[in-house]
């Protein structure tokens, strides 16, 4: 059996990005052109009338104040209100995987690695561009990589379970080094018409290398001391969207078929479950809350975080112990404790502990403890 590092991540980053105020902007222009065009039935009762929104009701409900979008025009058009991504033809890498191995060569790089040292590929994320051939195996094929590759899907802790699932393909001598990635086109499944929910989601990718320990080079090497994981049957998180649709004419468009949760239930399910999930995984390897200098969280809303921090902690974190992204990046699924853990890494010192962790649909919860290599 084999040790496993983290020795390289990687991110891309859309380059186009939406405020808050933008984002309001667009969806009252919504609200205006749908009450006056639903005035006479609104007045006779028939139709709902829609509220309005605010970039100050979007702050307080999530700390979102903006988030990177593969496509502007086509989210802040009050007519259209979905991202604009053209089809592609089947010769063309698809924009999955080409987001994917934008994150992958960075991630290549931090780890001082090449494509011929990689042996497999995890394609881990919410949302897959289609039901086969796996993203994965073209990721593998735009990359030249040799071996192997598959998709899965665990949503929000894709990244999570990847992690875990290279890890294991490592210890066993399957591969040397494993590429997983997290490609999240979020915006493509929420619905910019709901005000509950349109201002949740943004798009990024991005990259972990996993790779026995004993062939690792990398400055930049976290040693995997465990994982944990855990999975709950919930309706409050759902995406009914699936090629049984057109089986079922009478389904097709509805509400369902887009992101669709119950937050409070969320709220109130998930922030117990991820605190006691860390903190037995923690003891189970002779590890104590206040050993962990850093909680790179799922990035979903920061009150969860703040929460899960408070109940682990028993206090307030400090902003350098839960490090925040959402506030840019805003929920960008998988993707999100990644960021997280891309952009506060490399400030720490060799033997700091982390927790990666991440958590979602399902419910779904994952839990990786890490040690700062020397």
């Amino acid at each position: 059996m084999h040790n496993a590092v983290i020795s390289g991540t990687g991110l891309y980053t859309p380059a186009n990005s939406i405020s808050n105020d933008e984002l309001v902007a667009s969806f009252n222009a919504y609200v205006q052109l749908f009450n006056s065009e639903n005035a006479e039935a609104i007045e006779r009762g028939e139709v709902e009338a829609l509220s309005e929104s605010s970039s100050a009701f979007i702050e307080k409900a999530s700390g979102i104040k903006s988030r990177y979008v593969t496509d502007k025009d086509g989210i802040l058009d009050p007519r259209r209100m979905t991202p604009r991504i053209p089809e592609r033809s089947n010769d063309e890498w698809g924009i999955l995987c080409e987001m994917s191995v934008a994150a992958a060569k960075q991630a290549l790089e931090r780890a001082g690695r090449t494509v011929a040292d990689i042996d497999g590929v995890i394609v881990a994320c919410s949302n897959l561009q289609r039901a086969y051939p796996a993203v994965a195996i073209e990721v593998q094929a735009a990359l030249g990589i040799d071996g192997w590759g598959y998709d899965m899907n665990v949503a929000c802790s894709s990244a999570t379970f990847g992690i875990q699932a290279a890890t294991n393909a490592i210890a066993t001598g399957q591969a040397r080094a494993v590429l997983m990635v997290n490609p999240e086109i979020c915006t493509g499944h929420l619905n910019f018409r709901d005000r509950d929910s349109h201002f949740i989601f943004g798009d990024a990718a991005t990259a972990v290398i996993i790779e026995r320990a004993d062939q690792a080079t990398s400055k930049h090497q976290w040693d995997i001391v465990g994982t944990k994981l855990l999975t709950q049957f919930s309706n409050n998180i759902r995406n009914n969207f699936g090629f049984l649709n057109r089986a079922a004419e009478e389904g097709i468009g509805a509400k369902d078929k887009l992101f669709v949760q119950e937050g409070r239930k969320v709220f109130k399910d998930v922030c117990p479950m991820v605190a006691e999930l860390i903190g037995a995984h923690l003891q189970e390897n002779e590890l104590n809350v206040a050993d962990v200098k850093r909680f790179w969280l799922h990035q979903a809303n920061l009150n969860m975080n703040l929460l899960i921090a408070r109940k682990l902690l028993g206090r307030d974190a400090e902003p350098h112990e839960a490090p925040v992204i959402l506030d840019t990046y805003a929920n960008t699924s998988s993707a999100g404790s990644v960021i997280a853990f891309h952009k506060h890494q490399d400030d720490l010192p060799a033997g700091t502990v982390g927790v990666l962790s991440s958590f979602g649909a399902g419910y779904s919860i994952g839990s990786v403890i890490l040690r700062r290599k020397a």
